[in-house]
């Protein structure tokens, strides 16, 4: 073969190679569905021996949220003598505790007993919308709590022309509605963006996982979340670490031992609320931002819902002195209407 046809002929096989190339790539890259309106959720792996067990403790842990928050909330609500601002303060963290849990441990009931894990994009996005919601209300909440004791310990004489029933409505939807502006342009950031994959790498939907399906840049989704997380936190330990002090400044300027320590008492149960919720947030974050065994974010994630709705009601009930006494005259109630029964 003259080298003319011999440099042909590599022309051509070269050509012919690149033609192949840019096929393939064309079809791979036509083989991504963008937008898929069905998403996975990973879920957690359990194994088969432990999906009933784990599922039967799921439903127990809910049970409890339901009965002991809604049974609170009955109880704040039928008594006119709980018709104060720091009860009225618990029912909504009771409330916000319910819908926290509601959207998510059904579904992850439902995912732990069933191989289908597949949920729309809209109930995905529904889902991380109230989780974050949740969230961003437990430190809402808490912040007018803790400015609620700071007026009735610092200055009680002026405790209900402060405190009243307009000053709790304002404060408590001024609480929702940043909850919920926030939490809305989180997600907005999120759902402006085209999607390339569809797993949720998570026990259940949250904004991360969502915008991490995307193959755009995700820049001003992190800088917002980041700044998000910042402000929220810092503004929440900041509001109630300066109450907390004037409180402490007050009760040791105060001569009244007795005032003081139901005071510091009042105080304490809600300090332990805060811990519980703070220390939970704390630990999702960390095991977000350090990339630690996903297993472990995932129970982490889990367990910021169920441990301060589990253990709020009990802890604020047990140390709250009208709530225990009417708890206590209702089972009274209870016990004596069933022995009448028997006899």
């Amino acid at each position: 073969m003259e080298p003319r046809e011999r440099t042909n002929g590599r022309a051509m096989a070269s050509t012919h190679s690149v033609g192949l190339t840019e096929f393939l790539r064309k079809t791979s890259m036509s083989n991504v569905t963008y937008n898929n309106p069905i998403l996975e959720i990973e879920g957690i792996d359990v194994p088969h021996l432990f999906i009933y067990p784990v599922f039967v403790l799921v439903l127990v842990i809910y049970l409890i949220i339901l009965t002991t928050n809604i049974g609170v909330m009955l109880l704040i609500m039928m008594n006119r003598s709980l018709h104060q601002p720091m009860y009225l303060l618990f029912f909504s963290l009771s409330f916000n505790d319910v819908l926290g849990n509601t959207v998510l441990l059904p579904r992850l009931m439902l995912d732990v007993v069933s191989t289908d894990r597949s949920i729309s994009y809209a109930s995905c996005v529904s889902q991380a919308f109230f989780s974050h919601t949740y969230g961003t209300s437990c430190h809402t909440v808490m912040m007018i709590m803790a400015f609620d004791r700071y007026v009735a310990i610092c200055h009680p004489l002026r405790y209900t022309s402060i405190m009243s029933p307009a000053m709790v409505a304002t404060l408590t939807v001024s609480a929702w509605s940043i909850s919920i502006t926030l939490v809305s342009v989180l997600l907005g950031l999120t759902i402006r963006l085209t999607r390339c994959r569809s797993v949720i790498l998570n026990a259940y939907c949250d904004n991360a996982s969502l915008f991490k399906l995307s193959c755009q840049d995700v820049s001003i989704n992190n800088i917002y979340g980041l700044t998000f997380t910042v402000v929220l936190l810092g503004s929440s330990m900041g509001s109630v670490a300066f109450t907390y002090f004037r409180i402490l400044v007050s009760c040791v300027s105060r001569k009244n031992k007795e005032l003081n320590r139901k005071a510091l008492q009042t105080c304490a149960t809600h300090l332990v609320l805060y811990m519980i919720m703070l220390c939970s947030g704390f630990l999702v974050i960390i095991l977000h931002r350090f990339q630690i065994d996903s297993k472990y974010r995932k129970m982490a994630s889990i367990l910021f819902h169920i441990l301060p709705a589990n253990m709020n009601p009990i802890i604020y009930a047990m140390q709250t002195k009208e709530l225990k006494t009417k708890i206590v005259q209702i089972l009274h109630s209870k016990v004596t209407q069933l022995q009448k029964f028997e006899n």
